[in-house]
């Protein structure tokens, strides 16, 4: 009697561990559409990647840094001019 209980648990074990291994896969295999869904969804929606983003931040950036030297460039013009107009 007792082979014929571990017999049980043996074939009960193997059925549990086919189980788990079969989720695992159902699982796996879920992920690798809803990826494939999400991609899809993403090209069409023409975002921009990660890299051209960093690009053109990177360009704002320098535009910004040029801007304020005009900026600065062009008071230090108009400052001059007006001591120069009232110059007798």
């Amino acid at each position: 009697m007792r082979e014929t209980r571990g017999g049980v648990f043996d074939d009960f074990s193997r059925l549990m561990g086919g189980a788990a291994d079969a989720a695992q896969n159902v699982r796996r295999e879920f992920e690798q559409v809803l990826k494939g869904q999400f991609e899809r969804w993403l090209a069409n929606l023409d975002v921009v990647t990660r890299e051209e983003f960093e690009a053109v931040k990177e360009m704002a950036a320098r535009a910004r840094d040029e801007n304020d030297k005009l900026e600065a460039r062009l008071a230090a013009l108009e400052s001059k001019l007006s001591s120069a107009d009232q110059a007798p």
